[in-house]
């Protein structure tokens, strides 16, 4: 190898990255991703549990699970199983508008 070789050959090993810290540190943060995951579940649990709430005072109101041999007593089983409403996003949307019933 002649001199220009060897200061290319060393120019060229000089500009390589350094892998001595390379996988060491990690950049993401784990804590604030973890909390994000926990919140987003907490938001979904909740969202469920408010639809399940609607549905039921929905029923209630609308007096549709009315036990048929005693007329003023409710049918729990019904109250459990019944659909007021087609759909779960107008129970959760009715929930979020109207704060009141």
């Amino acid at each position: 190898m002649s001199g220009k070789e060897k200061d290319v050959m060393t120019m060229f090993r000089e500009s390589e990255p350094s892998e001595d810290g390379l996988f060491e540190h990690s950049y993401v943060n784990h804590l604030a991703w973890s909390l994000l995951v926990v919140a987003i579940g907490l938001v979904l649990w909740l969202a469920i549990a408010l639809v399940n709430a609607e549905n039921q005072r929905n029923a209630l109101m609308t007096k549709a699970c009315v036990d048929p041999v005693f007329k003023n007593e409710l049918d729990l089983k019904c109250l459990t199983l019944v659909r007021s409403r087609e759909h779960w996003w107008q129970h959760l949307a009715y929930a979020l508008v109207h704060l009141r019933p």
